[in-house]
């Protein structure tokens, strides 16, 4: 059986500036601060180090106007450093299959009570136990010299998620995960509110061949959001991209369902090729769907409407369900354990995932590539760290360039050859040292 127990933990920040800021209804993002976990474990007779990392997005985890942008880093910096402190008694100070430390670590770091860090909400603090939870896997399976995502083929009691499904977490997970992962992924683009299609976008569709798109859009008017959508179409499909696709992100902008189907009714009678050409919509409502109820129905006739932001919780599986919602899309920076158990329970309740983005970059980036390439989402993965942040990129992009520099609309990645989540490298692919 796979088991690692916990030894030490520590945390490293480093600040990235954006080339071009990242427009979000809530604001713009133009600097963060990147946190790499290192987390040393215990197992299979061994002593091993494994990495992960994130972005503290504070603009998208915890846009409290209460607060500045300096303000809210300075705590989410703080609190990554505690979780470092007791990351062994949070994830229960004993011996455990890796999704059971990692599951622990959502429970304890989402609901800790401590007077310094009790305004940082859930969605931030899902964020900042994120790269622990990755390097535990990470570590795991470098002791174990395999995938990260191959520890699941032995049936393991795993308490935090086992009441979710039929038969067992570990058993759910073995049927979600591809057993021939993919090694090519889509590349999407983000195109922004004032974006200069021909300056922002158009390189990277004639240079490099993408037609995957997603769009901010501001959710405050159907009509205007709808023509925008027709306008980038339009655009795209005339700078040379083949059979576009598109998302849409309103960054729940929206103030309910109706505003939605305005949209897509708006934008079906402007097009019918760009309302074609739309594949889904990230979570258009407020996050927290216990306060913010809508009945999605009517919406997801059209087009999948996707629980993001809201999705912190496994006990909010079976809410979004009730409310309509037609999947989830999954990120990295909630944790690596709570995205696995999210993925597997909507693969067996017939939901649709996608796999969207924190502008991972480096470590996160492959290990958010290799989440893609072994789980069935309906776009690939979505990443745009060389888009936003390509220096964080440099010391792996010389590497893997397939990866870090798409051609023809493609990420490419050696995947089912890596060690752990693939945070070290060898001459023989991802994870593994000679």
């Amino acid at each position: 059986m796979y088991t690692a127990r916990i030894i030490s933990a520590d945390i490293t920040f480093e600040d990235q500036p954006f080339i071009k800021p990242l427009i979000l209804s809530t604001g713009a993002i133009e600097r963060i601060t990147q946190a790499t976990a290192t987390v040393r474990i215990r197992a299979n007779d061994r002593e091993v180090t494994g990495s992960g990392a994130i972005y503290l997005s504070d603009l998208w985890a915890w846009p409290d106007v209460r607060f500045s942008h300096e303000q809210r880093d300075h705590l989410l910096r703080a609190f990554t450093m505690e979780i470092a402190r007791r990351l062994e008694h949070l994830t229960g100070d004993q011996a455990t299959h890796p999704l059971e430390l990692g599951l622990r670590l959502h429970h304890a770091v989402n609901h800790l009570d401590d007077p310094r860090f009790n305004d940082i909400p859930v969605l931030a603090r899902s964020m900042c136990l994120s790269p622990f939870d990755a390097a535990i896997h990470d570590a795991v399976g470098i002791a174990y010299a395999r995938s990260a995502f191959a520890l699941y083929d032995q049936p393991v009691s795993v308490p935090s998620a086992d009441g979710f499904f039929r038969s067992g977490a570990c058993n759910a997970i073995a049927r979600t995960v591809r057993s021939a992962p993919l090694t090519a992924l889509p590349a999407w683009i983000i195109v922004g509110k004032n974006d200069d299609l021909q300056v922002d976008v158009s390189p990277w569709i004639k240079q490099r061949g993408y037609r995957c798109f997603k769009l901010k859009i501001m959710g405050q008017d159907s009509r205007v959001d709808a023509q925008r959508t027709v306008d980038v179409f339009n655009a795209v499909r005339s700078l040379g991209a083949k059979d576009p696709h598109l998302s849409i992100d309103s960054n729940e902008a929206n103030p309910d369902a109706q505003s939605v189907l305005d949209y897509l009714h708006q934008l079906r009678e402007k097009s019918s090729e760009a309302f074609d050409a739309l594949q889904y919509i990230e979570q258009p409502t407020g996050r927290d769907i216990t306060q913010h109820r809508f009945d999605w129905r009517e919406v997801t006739k059209l087009k999948p409407v996707l629980l993001d932001e809201g999705l912190t919780e496994l006990s909010l599986f079976e809410q979004s369900v009730k409310q309509g919602w037609s999947g989830f899309a999954l990120k990295t920076c909630k944790g690596h354990s709570f995205a696995l158990v999210a993925a597997a329970w909507a693969k067996e309740n017939g939901l649709v995932m996608s796999l969207q983005d924190l502008t991972n970059p480096g470590i996160s980036m492959i290990h958010a590539a290799l989440f893609g390439a072994y789980l069935p989402t309906v776009n690939g993965v979505e990443l745009n760290s060389p888009q936003f942040t390509p220096a964080a990129n440099e010391r792996w992009s010389g590497k893997f360039p397939g990866l870090f520099l798409p051609k023809d609309g493609i990420h490419r990645i050696d995947a089912g050859r890596e060690v752990g989540l693939g945070s070290t490298f060898g001459s023989t692919g991802f994870g593994e040292r000679r």
